[in-house]
């Protein structure tokens, strides 16, 4: 199975190296999509820039599961809305598609035309809980700023047939009861209207393809066996 993977915030395609690893051993074939504005060093790049770099590992994929996380979950969504005939899945990892018009991910401060990784403190508790010191000196020596453009870029739906690519939301720093609150209390709208959402449990924080690469892999492998497979 070809699985698209998509790195949230701040974070290169190498982010997903163990996972790759993991996936190739079990079958799979990875493709982590170069970003403009991470690993090319662009301050210029906008969200319509990776979603372009997004679409085409799409293309060249035979009906993939997209993975999106944190952030990124939005970028899987809208390829899912590009090309929903030609998307086998889509994954979301800790995170949630915007809403139509919304901001992609203007959560931070503006300095000099990016968005720089504001350190640890915004994570602690249970987004961080799990990551030791290399860990965290790892995520943040690898951290690249995010473009303007990127982060304040306009998200845009253009086909309703993206809800009916199932969907899968691993859930590690909230379980997915908490998810199902949010979705029922009218929060994620566009999860709402998801025809087939499942959901997966991970013991971890908000980067498990840090601190549980295996297991990750794991879930991936048993979504690529068909919607429900991983329950």
């Amino acid at each position: 199975m070809d699985i698209v993977l998509l790195a949230g915030l701040w974070l290169p395609q190498s982010i997903w190296t163990e996972v790759d690893v993991e996936l190739k051993r079990l079958g799979h074939r990875p493709i982590a999509p170069d970003m403009p504005g991470v690993d090319d060093g662009s301050v210029t790049a906008t969200l319509t820039d990776q979603l372009e770099a997004a679409l085409a590992a799409a293309d060249v994929a035979d009906r993939p599961i997209v993975v999106g996380h944190s952030a990124a979950g939005t970028l899987a969504w809208m390829v899912a809305d590009r090309r929903p005939g030609a998307i086998g899945q889509v994954v979301l990892i800790g995170g949630f598609p915007a809403s139509d018009g919304d901001a992609y991910a203007d959560f931070f401060p503006i300095e000099g035309g990016v968005m720089p990784f504001p350190g640890w403190e915004p994570f602690e508790d249970a987004d961080a809980a799990d990551l030791d010191a290399d860990d965290r000196d790892r995520i943040a020596a690898m951290s690249v700023p995010v473009p303007e453009g990127v982060a304040r870029g306009k998200v845009t739906y253009d086909d309703d047939g993206r809800f009916g690519v199932p969907t899968l939301l691993i859930c590690p720093e909230f379980t997915p009861d908490q998810a199902k609150e949010w979705i029922d209390g009218g929060e994620l709208p566009e999860l709402s209207g998801a025809e087939r959402l499942d959901f997966a449990d991970i013991d971890s924080g908000h980067w498990p393809m840090v601190t549980r690469p295996a297991e990750l892999a794991g879930i991936l492998d048993s979504a690529a066996r068909g919607p429900g497979r991983h329950i």
